[in-house]
């Protein structure tokens, strides 16, 4: 088991727990699978698709959870992502932390070892 992280809005995530499910942001529709990072991964993901934005949460998932829906695919710099072909449910959540940004505006993250 490991970890894989979701960063989203507070806003797209308190929606999908009223409605009981994740179908993703915009960009997840648009490409056909929600997108996923490992711990290794999380930080330049949010450095490059979420630079300076506020109000996000992080949100951990134990990867044998998702089961076979997950697919590790290269993406960046030819690196294996976790990529999840169906939902989320608020159910399979391992935790979820604010995403803060730091006072030099980059993300400030939470331990990501499995530690809650």
């Amino acid at each position: 088991m490991a970890l894989v992280f979701k960063i989203v809005s507070a806003a797209e995530w308190g929606a999908a727990e009223r409605a009981g499910i994740f179908q993703g942001a915009a960009i997840d529709v648009s490409d056909g699978f929600i997108h996923l990072s490992t711990a290794a991964q999380v930080a330049e993901t949010a450095a490059r698709h979420f630079s300076g934005q506020a109000d996000l949460l992080l949100i951990a998932f134990d990867d044998t959870g998702l089961g076979p829906a997950l697919r590790w695919e290269k993406s960046r710099g030819d690196a294996l992502f976790p990529h999840l072909y169906g939902a989320l449910e608020p159910r399979m959540v391992r935790w979820v932390q604010p995403l803060l940004l730091g006072a030099d505006g980059t993300h400030v993250f939470p331990p990501l070892d499995g530690s809650d």
